[in-house]
């Protein structure tokens, strides 16, 4: 199936959506390779209002015309300067067809419209074609690493 981005439905995710959500990131987790982390890095995805919206956050899932939960992302709090960008995940079928590249702009630009000063995210070097999408839009690869599954820490200095 090919999906257009006129054929997808972009909103703001709330507890309903935890078991799609978490269906969706440990499969294709699973897909490179990598293990879901209950107790740790995807706990936040029980719990999507209380770990993202209260705080301040974001969580947004992309439905396809079916109502199938294809695509996740959000932007979660670290400080008053600092939001972190975690949860970009999409489903095959979507992959390979600009989504990433539109999302991530969208919310470098939530970020900066919630006045947070810099954009951090963690991810796996398996995950060739995120790395990609975040060096070419300006993350610096940085040392700091808290995630086990993840080899690699990025921050983008947002200007206002």
């Amino acid at each position: 199936m090919t999906s257009t981005i006129s054929d997808l439905k972009q909103r703001s995710a709330t507890n309903a959506d935890c078991d799609a959500v978490q269906a969706l990131v440990f499969g294709v987790l699973a897909e490179y390779g990598l293990a879901p982390d209950f107790e740790g890095t995807d706990r936040d995805i029980t719990d999507i209002e209380a770990n993202y919206l209260y705080r301040g956050g974001i969580f947004e899932v992309i439905e396809n015309a079916a109502g199938k939960i294809v695509g996740t992302v959000g932007l979660y709090p670290l400080d008053k300067e600092t939001i972190e960008l975690r949860k970009m995940y999409f489903a095959s079928e979507i992959r390979g067809r600009g989504f990433g590249k539109k999302l991530l702009q969208e919310m470098i630009e939530k970020a900066r419209n919630l006045d947070y000063l810099r954009v951090y995210l963690e991810t796996a070097s398996v995950l060739k074609q995120a790395v990609h999408i975040y060096e070419k839009a300006g993350f610096t690869r940085v040392v700091e690493k808290h995630t086990p599954r993840c080899d690699q820490a990025y921050i983008l200095e947002l200007s206002k």
